[in-house]
């Protein structure tokens, strides 16, 4: 079966190194009719239910399931961002997200935000804060106010001290018109800052200069090298912290990473549609493997046995067999010799 006896070229010895092309390709094609066809693969795949084992699986005690999947996948992650280029990587990302925000159009959204806000009144806190901050800024600024006053009066108010009068007076009444506008829910001003708003809401919708502005200055944001900047030192602090709350074991990733997976677990072992959805879309996708790929899979069999050398063949295969060959080899002899001697006995008694 596998080499010629003493060397000598008896006909139907070696099988196995004279016949090994022939063997690939059988091989090959009990491979494809038996296993790689989309009739026995759907078939099979019918009869699992893939969503359900994953499910169980996911939900074993934590030292025999999701616990190594989860280091397995953090560990993966980590050492994912750690192998690539970190300011490629960060260029990459920022470039992605700027085509992205390059696609919208930000200023019908943010018309549209603005006006959402003015209609639930959420405006009305921004404008207190507003005049909150000028009311702070004027009173840091007193002493500018006055020297502006000052500066600008002439001898004679000067001279009768009247200019001091003049910028207390100024002080006093813009300390009490901002005042009654943050008091006074219907102060003119107020109304006047919310009519302001309401337009600018309209113009950011509607008005095609206001949007083309916009998108000016989106277009300018976006190119600045300082944008680029700020960018890779946000990129680089979320990459390390990532990588550090990856290879933390007992770190907030991997108790959330763990609980996700305890819920898919439970979801993929407790939900029959789930599981027919998942199930579904596993069969298709190995269907498809096996109506698409088979042929090459098949082929890299036949092609891999063919290239092997005769004495390869016979090693892998006397590998494979192991014991029973021996057995063979035994069985072999005892049924030769059992019928060597019962031809021996029949032929003395018949001519004997």
């Amino acid at each position: 079966l596998y080499r010629r006896p003493l060397g000598l070229p008896i006909p139907h010895t070696a099988i196995t190194p004279e016949k090994k092309d022939r063997i690939a390709d059988t091989m090959a094609g009990f491979l494809r009719d038996n296993f790689l066809t989309p009739t026995v693969v759907g078939r099979r795949m019918r009869e699992m239910n893939l969503a359900k084992a994953a499910g169980e699986f996911l939900l074993q005690p934590r030292s025999e399931g999701p616990g190594r999947l989860r280091a397995g996948a953090a560990g993966l992650f980590a050492d994912l961002l750690e192998s690539l280029d970190p300011d490629r990587l960060g260029m990459q990302v920022r470039a992605g997200l700027a085509r992205q925000v390059e696609r919208i159009e930000l200023s019908p959204l943010l018309g549209a935000a603005l006006g959402v806000a003015i209609a639930d009144g959420r405006h009305r806190p921004l404008i207190d804060s507003m005049v909150r901050w000028a009311g702070h800024s004027l009173e840091a600024n007193e002493e500018l106010v006055r020297t502006m006053i000052h500066a600008r009066a002439n001898a004679l108010l000067r001279w009768t001290g009247l200019d001091e009068r003049l910028a207390n007076s100024v002080l006093d009444g813009l300390y009490r018109l901002l005042a009654e506008v943050l008091v006074d829910p219907q102060h003119p001003l107020r109304r006047k800052v919310e009519e302001g708003l309401a337009q600018l809401s309209h113009d950011l919708q509607h008005d095609p200069a206001t949007r083309a502005r916009v998108e000016g200055i989106k277009q300018e944001i976006l190119a600045n090298p300082a944008v680029t900047e700020w960018w890779m030192g946000v990129w680089e602090k979320m990459r390390q912290g990532l990588i550090d709350m990856a290879r933390d074991p007992q770190g907030a990733f991997a108790g959330q990473l763990e609980g996700a997976l305890a819920e898919l677990g439970r979801a993929l072992r407790d939900d029959p549609l789930l599981q027919w959805q998942v199930n579904r879309f596993a069969r298709r996708t190995v269907v498809g493997i096996a109506s698409r790929f088979g042929a090459q899979i098949v082929q890299l069999v036949s092609e891999t046995v063919r290239r092997w050398d005769a004495r390869t063949v016979t090693q892998r295969i006397e590998g494979a067999v192991g014991r029973d060959l021996q057995f063979i080899r035994i069985n072999g002899t005892l049924v030769g010799g059992l019928v060597g001697l019962l031809i021996h006995t029949l032929s003395g008694w018949l001519w004997g």
